[in-house]
Parts: C-alpha cells; sequence; structure tokens
C-alpha cells in the first residue's frame, strides 16, 4: 500500500475496534498489543517530528553557512581583484616615477654638460686673455727696457748710467768695485719670460 493510501496514527490504533467472531484472538492480548503498539507508533512520530524539526534547524544553519560561505568567496575574490589592481596601480605609479626620475636626470645632466660647456668657453677665454695680456705685458717691458738702456746709453750721471748698472764715478778706496749690471731687475726678468 502506498502512504497516501493508508496513513496510520496511534490514536487510530486506539480506536480500532474489531468485530467479533468465533474462535477469535484474546480481546486482552489484542488490546494489549493495540496499546503497545499505538505507544511505539506515537514514541516514532515525536521522533520523527524531532528529527524533522532538528533537519530544518541543520538546513536553515547550513543555508547559513552556504551563505556564509558564498560571501566570503565573494570577498576573497574582489580581495584578488584589488590586490591585482592594486598591484597593477603600484606598477604604473612607479613607471611614472621612474620615467620622471630618467627626464629630471636627463635634464640635470644635460644643465651639468652645458655648465660645463661654458666653464669649458669661460676658461679659454681667460687663457686667451692671459696669454693676450702677457704678450702685451712683455712687449710694453720690453720697449720699457729699451727705452731705459737708450736712455742709460745716452745719459751719463754722476753715478754712471742711469736704468742700467750703477756704479759710482769714481771707485772709493777700500770698496770694491761694483759689478756693472746689464740686465733688468729679476721681477720684471720673470714677468718677460712667462
Amino acid at each position: 500500500m502506498s502512504e497516501d493510501v493508508f496513513r496510520l496514527t496511534p490514536l487510530d490504533l486506539r480506536k480500532q475496534d474489531f468485530k467479533k467472531a468465533m474462535r477469535g484472538f484474546d480481546r486482552a492480548e489484542v488490546d494489549d498489543f493495540r496499546a503497545r503498539a499505538a505507544d511505539e507508533l506515537e514514541r516514532v512520530v515525536r521522533e520523527r517530528m524531532a528529527l524533522e524539526e532538528r533537519v530544518k534547524r541543520l538546513e536553515e544553519l547550513l543555508a547559513g553557512f552556504k551563505e556564509r560561505e558564498r560571501a566570503m568567496n565573494d570577498a576573497l575574490v574582489a580581495a584578488q581583484q584589488l590586490r591585482a589592481e592594486t598591484r597593477e596601480q603600484a606598477e604604473r605609479e612607479a613607471q611614472v616615477i621612474i620615467r620622471e626620475a630618467e627626464a629630471d636626470a636627463e635634464r640635470r645632466l644635460d644643465r651639468a654638460r652645458r655648465e660645463i660647456d661654458r666653464l669649458d668657453a669661460a676658461a679659454q677665454n681667460l687663457a686667451r686673455q692671459h696669454h693676450a695680456y702677457l704678450a702685451a705685458l712683455r712687449s710694453l717691458v720690453d720697449r720699457q727696457k729699451a727705452e731705459l738702456d737708450a736712455m742709460a746709453d745716452a745719459q751719463q750721471g754722476p753715478f754712471g748710467k742711469v736704468a742700467g748698472a750703477i756704479q759710482p764715478a769714481e771707485p772709493v778706496e777700500g770698496e770694491r768695485g761694483r759689478e756693472v749690471r746689464k740686465s733688468s731687475p729679476k721681477w720684471i726678468k720673470n714677468i718677460v719670460e712667462e
């Protein structure tokens, strides 16, 4: 028989009456069996209801756990995406910083090269001016020396030639005669020889 056709409850067992027949079963034994069967069926029904309630609570708990698991999976996926996006952003920012640093370094190198070129040009200009100054000074010193030598040769003073070697007009006794200097002072020589 199918469950839909025949459902037996403990009350059905307790109220069930059987027809009396000859040579039938002992009524007390049948009543006792019916009472025990009804008690057992009642116990089974209560147990089944308790189990159904427990299953319902466990299913609700399982649904809650599944919802939490889904939320945790969603959070994990979101965290992984955020980590990937953060890493990509950090890499992009690092590339930007590197490019800016390289551009800044290149600008500084260009400035330094221009400054070196400017300083080289200034040093060369100073060297040319120095050589030109020395040449002009040599020329001036040579002219002055030539004029002094010419004046010294042309005029005789009481003490000898002017600007040439100075010597007394007449040597004094006991003094050594001074040598005649025919050269320019040492500081003029140094300038001319540079």
